[in-house]
């Protein structure tokens, strides 16, 4: 069953990796230079006020070093692409084990 909603967020994440690829890419196009949406400002637009909060929460109940070299480059990560990678990730993850019969097996 975990495999399963593993395979359905893994499908969730590809279509919106695919999604914020062709903004990406229209939004370079209009511009006519490279421009891509960071993973920081678009969990802004989502979290809003909330997202100020993560900096504290992160440095006081896990680890400061997690912010600042991790974290902080994470998000000036392109969204497509961290949204594609954990989509893979998790497709990975939560497939099918393949079927053993007929496979031959030598030491």
């Amino acid at each position: 069953m975990i495999k399963g909603l593993l395979r359905i967020l893994a499908f969730l994440l590809l279509a919106a990796g695919f999604v914020a690829a062709v903004m990406d890419g229209a939004r370079t196009i209009a511009n006519g230079a490279l421009d891509y949406a960071k993973l920081g400002g678009t969990l802004f637009l989502l979290l809003g006020e909330r997202f100020l909060l993560l900096q504290p929460a992160v440095e006081r109940h896990l680890h400061t070093l997690l912010w600042d070299p991790v974290l902080l480059n994470l998000l000036v990560l392109p969204t497509s692409v961290v949204l594609l990678v954990l989509g893979f990730m998790c497709y990975r993850i939560g497939r099918r084990s393949g079927s053993r019969i007929g496979h031959v097996m030598r030491p």
